[in-house]
């Protein structure tokens, strides 16, 4: 029992320094503040479970930054997004700006949402924190090397925002096509509708004859 709650105070100790981490990354990177933005916009709730060592933490994506937890936010019954890999995959992902890195995660929840959370994890490296240290304190040096970081930049937002429009395009063909389906199946079902009754009615109009007849 008491391995447990030092474990879990440690956890806690860890959990406030990473956070006081990514405020000061979210102050000095406009571009990663961007990225946060829409998660921050939704209330977006990630489930972090990791392997060797076996930790689960919550992050909250908020106006106020990252907050984490090693607990489910009050309100919430379950998260929006949930990342399973290992320790130094999850180190790896968010160290480096490597797209590869970062689709080795495996992420469960709404396209949309992981697509967003993909991109917050490949703007947040350590790369990005000393860009941003540098243009903070040294101005207008080496703007060259900066635009061509800035335009590599935009060129992966240029591709997560085309995967997006190509993902919700695919979920509305997805749609239309169900909606095709049940469409013909309504005309089907309308078809013998009509069949039935006109068949009914014949027999009904062949009874009355008879009837009349006898």
């Amino acid at each position: 029992m008491k391995r447990s709650t030092l474990s879990h105070s440690l956890l806690n100790i860890i959990l406030v320094f990473i956070e006081s981490a990514l405020t000061l990354l979210l102050r000095l990177d406009p571009e990663l503040r961007k990225a946060a933005y829409p998660l921050a916009k939704q209330g977006t709730v990630v489930c972090i479970r990791m392997y060797m060592p076996h930790v689960q933490v919550y992050a909250t994506f908020s106006y106020k930054g990252v907050l984490l937890d090693a607990n489910l936010p009050a309100g919430r019954s379950e998260p929006d997004v949930i990342i399973n890999a290992y320790s130094i995959q999850v180190l790896n992902a968010i160290t480096t700006h490597d797209t590869e890195s970062t689709e080795k995660l495996q992420m469960r929840g709404d396209v949309i949402q992981v697509q967003l959370v993909k991109q917050f994890i490949m703007q947040m490296g350590i790369g990005s924190l000393i860009q941003s240290v540098v243009k903070k304190f040294k101005g207008g040096k080496n703007k060259s090397k900066s635009d061509e970081t800035e335009t590599e930049e935009k060129k992966n937002n240029y591709k997560l925002r085309i995967t997006e429009q190509q993902t919700q395009i695919n979920t509305l063909t997805i749609k239309n096509r169900e909606l095709e389906t049940t469409v013909k199946e309504l005309h089907s079902k309308q078809k013998v509708f009509m069949i039935t009754a006109i068949i009914t009615t014949v027999i009904a109009i062949g009874a009355i004859i008879a009837l009349l007849m006898n």
